[in-house]
């Protein structure tokens, strides 16, 4: 049987690269997370933390296109 990401026995790994400033708008400049979603990281599930990784891409984005 298949395994998914979303499988709680696979645990989404954090996107910290420990580059923790925050800017702005709080949101780290390493990971592009914002400050709340950091501090919901450690009780969010998989599906959580895989909409939290989303939000942070599209942050990510937005940054390297203002760039």
């Amino acid at each position: 049987m298949a395994t998914s990401v979303t499988d709680q026995s696979l645990r989404v790994e954090s996107p910290c690269v420990r580059k923790c400033t925050l800017d702005d708008d709080d949101v780290c400049v390493g990971c592009f997370r914002s400050i709340d979603e950091i501090c919901a990281w450690g009780g969010a599930g998989n599906t959580g933390r895989l909409e939290i990784l989303e939000s942070a891409n599209l942050r990510r984005s937005g940054k390297a296109r203002r760039a």
